[in-house]
């Protein structure tokens, strides 16, 4: 039966062809501007590392004096580097790792290449395992490394193609700050988003190209980059804002926990060595301790700007409006066709099999103003992009939203024939042969 209906919804349209393509414009319209920025929506606020989301934690802790205190607020987004090396040596976690950002200034070894700055994550080994990050060549640097402040580096796959062509480099030398750093890994593309793992800087820039282990950068004095927090009199130490015992919050330290009772036992943990660091005087509010998943982290950063919201809020709307217009097109369609109708229930056509007919062709719209609206989708897309926003070059439509497209389209346009639909059944068909 479902062809039987199709085929009659195709002479529908090629007898009332304006009407039927004010009802698919009326549908793209409404189609491209929704998806358009739901596609948005989907990409900011995706999952980044979907594998591994609910095993990775965020460390907050609340080592500030009481100058500016606010019973209830919130803790320092970032730690010290003296409590980030001191959670790091106790591993308590399955995993962790304490990192911040930089730019390292790159030598090339060819001589027709200018000197050049590439930016840079200062970081411990976990790093690589704990976010699941994918090699092209080698791995990364080990534990072992990292105590003995080795000059070892893993590099992306954009700037290995650079300097070697595209070729494993492990082994060979980069030369990083006046340094050199033999490369251990290379990585494969690799590009979470948002940059979950700092929400200090671009939240949907590229990978960092250079990785090099954060005891090195330090012996180095290599530039860093990011937010740093103050407070006190950070001149004591030898190596100022970034030194071991200056009061300073700039580390992002993660750690990885599987399972939600390791994740309980780790935030007793950080009380309790919250609570040892207020005895010793080192820390002066109270216990104020956060573990955040990756999700709870992006949410409480408001990962996806206002803005996007309500354009998303904005474009549903404008799509209601589409629908309400279909619903009246629909409706003075099916109902100039109660002669029609009429004749269809004398020769024995069911109400069901009359709303069913008329279902199929609001969906058969629905199709074509899916296709229309695909394209407007596309369209509006493209114009994302020229946006200068970071995240503009990543609106694409991908499977799971081309998908959605189709099944919006459809699905809007048979909420939109079910009245028409309804009132088309309830026909009489004796009146409408005595009116023939």
């Amino acid at each position: 039966m479902f062809g039987y209906y199709l085929n009659l919804a195709l002479r529908s349209f090629r007898r009332n062809k304006a009407l039927t393509a004010l009802m698919v414009l009326a549908i793209a319209l409404g189609i491209g501007a929704s998806m358009t920025t739901l596609t948005v929506f989907h990409i900011l606020s995706g999952d980044p590392v979907p594998t591994r989301s609910g095993e990775l934690f965020y460390v907050q802790l609340d080592p500030e004096g009481m100058n500016g205190y606010t019973p209830g607020e919130e803790p320092s987004e970032q730690v010290t580097r003296f409590d980030a090396e001191t959670l790091l040596r106790e591993k308590r976690g399955d995993r962790q790792a304490m990192m911040t950002g930089g730019s390292a200034a790159i030598t090339p070894q060819k001589q027709d290449m200018s000197p050049f700055y590439a930016d840079a994550r200062y970081s411990t080994a976990d790093i690589f395992p704990m976010f699941d990050m994918p090699f092209l060549y080698g791995g990364g640097w080990s534990a072992t490394e990292d105590e003995r402040h080795a000059r070892v580096a893993v590099i992306a796959k954009a700037l290995n193609d650079k300097l070697f062509g595209g070729g494993n480099s492990v082994g060979k030398t980069v030369r990083l700050e006046n340094a050199d750093f033999r490369i251990v890994g290379v990585l494969d593309q690799w590009r979470p988003t948002p940059r979950f793992y700092d929400m200090n800087s671009d939240r949907f820039g590229e990978l960092e190209q250079v990785f090099v282990p954060f005891s090195t950068s330090r012996d180095l004095k290599m530039s860093r980059s990011g937010s740093m927090d103050c407070w006190g009199d950070s001149g004591s130490d030898p190596e100022g804002e970034a030194g071991v015992n200056a009061p300073c919050v700039w580390i992002q330290y993660w750690v990885q926990l599987d399972t939600p009772a390791k994740a309980d036992a780790y935030r007793r943990y950080l009380v309790n060595y919250s609570d040892q660091q207020r005895s010793s005087g080192r820390y002066e509010r109270p216990t104020n301790v956060r573990l955040r998943s990756v999700m709870e982290w992006l949410d409480y950063n408001k990962v996806v700007p206002g803005d996007v919201r309500l354009q998303v809020w904005l474009a549903f709307g404008f799509l209601l409006v589409c629908l309400l217009n279909t619903v009246g097109l629909l409706l003075a369609k099916f109902l100039r066709r109660s002669g029609e109708v009429g004749v269809r229930r004398a020769l024995g056509a069911s109400r069901r099999e009359i709303f069913m007919q008329c279902l199929v062709e609001a969906g058969t719209v629905g199709m074509a103003g899916g296709i229309v609206g695909l394209a407007l989708a596309w369209l509006g897309l493209w114009a994302v992009r020229q946006q200068p926003a970071s995240y503009a070059e990543l609106a694409h439509l991908d499977p799971l939203m081309l998908l959605t497209t189709f099944v919006l389209a459809v699905g809007a346009s048979l909420l939109a024939g079910v009245i028409p639909a309804w009132q088309a059944m309830q026909v009489t068909p004796a009146i409408q042969l005595k009116s023939q």
